[in-house]
């Protein structure tokens, strides 16, 4: 009769016991094992909420999960950017940070600064446009500038964005180059440039200051045109629409400017992860197509250099509301 050996036995069995320990940690170290929600701050059909859906979309084909994207609008831009600022920082909650964030703290509306995030890639900055209805009676942009100036203050009405957003700072900035006061054009705020695209197809506004790309919807549609874009140079797609360098001598440097980041505090590891996926991504043919089809303007930033893309524009963006007016302390 063959004994067992009862150290032997214990030691496999301990063995085997630390098998089933062991593998299902790697399994769960395995990232992502869920579906992951990538927050946008602003309305579905918008530039930003474009961008955010392809990224998703390429992440999810690169990471074998499903990205989620969850419009979660309100507060000029402060709903959607607290919702993902404020989430666990396991991975499981994203979102698109939109230069936004470079202002809401200024204007009072809330405490998030880049600094609430961890940053992971810059993946785009678009100028702003002028555009209004397709039958307004102003055939270019020195028609409408006349026009303004012309008209009482308030008179004309303007949106693209919430109060103090990206869009409404391109306003103040040409009103200023005009000479004119920066509420001179009164602002509607809402909750993104696809709303106020609306808005102003049907008569409620007279002019959307959103990039050209965000209106393209609408001009395609034949209910809008686009009059200027506030750039260094025309946009290939929209070729027919002059600079206001061109139409005016006027300058206005702004740009919305948008990337992903996560919670404060993201893993390290996995935060190299992603990024490396958002850079493949930002290479990628799909991402490139996607971004051209639209006339979207692609800029790339790391990790880093996002984080102080992000610093510079804070402080340029502070400075530039308070001589609108529109910052507080």
């Amino acid at each position: 009769m063959k004994f067992i050996n009862r150290r032997r036995l214990l030691k496999g069995a301990a063995a085997g016991v630390t098998g089933l320990i062991v593998a299902p940690a790697i399994a769960q170290s395995k990232y992502p094992s869920r579906p992951v929600t990538l927050v946008c701050p602003w309305g579905a059909g918008g530039g930003t909420d474009a961008v955010a859906r392809i990224i998703a979309a390429l992440l999810e084909k690169s990471l074998g999960q499903p990205f989620n994207v969850v419009n979660r609008t309100g507060g000029s831009g402060v709903v959607g950017h607290s919702a993902f600022a404020t989430a666990a920082p396991d991975g499981y909650t994203l979102g698109i940070i939109t230069s936004e964030i470079a202002m809401m703290h200024h204007q009072g509306l809330t405490q998030l600064t880049y600094a609430s995030y961890t940053p992971l890639a810059l993946m785009n900055d678009d100028p702003p446009g002028v555009q209004v209805r397709a039958d307004s009676p102003y055939k270019d942009v020195n028609q409408l500038a006349d026009a303004i100036k012309a008209a009482p203050a308030g008179k004309f009405k303007a949106s693209g964005t919430g109060q103090g957003g990206i869009w409404h700072l391109a306003l103040v900035g040409w009103m200023q180059a005009m000479g004119l006061k920066p509420d001179h054009v009164a602002w509607v705020p809402s909750n993104g440039a696809a709303p106020a695209m609306q808005d102003l197809a049907a008569g409620g506004i007279d002019l959307v200051t959103c990039s050209v790309p965000e209106a393209r919807a609408m001009i395609d549609a034949g209910r809008a045109k686009s009059l200027a874009i506030m750039a260094s140079e025309r946009n290939p797609q929209f070729k027919d629409v002059p600079t206001l360098k061109e139409a005016m001598g006027l300058e206005v440097p702004l740009g919305s400017w948008r990337g992903i980041g996560g919670p404060k505090n993201l893993p390290p590891e996995m935060a190299a992860l992603l990024s490396a996926e958002l850079k493949k991504i930002y290479d990628s043919k799909e991402y490139k197509d996607f971004m051209n089809s639209r006339g979207l303007t692609m800029k790339y930033a790391d990790a880093a250099a996002f984080g102080s893309f992000m610093a510079e524009s804070d402080k340029a963006m502070g400075a530039f509301m308070k001589a609108g007016g529109l910052a507080k302390g």
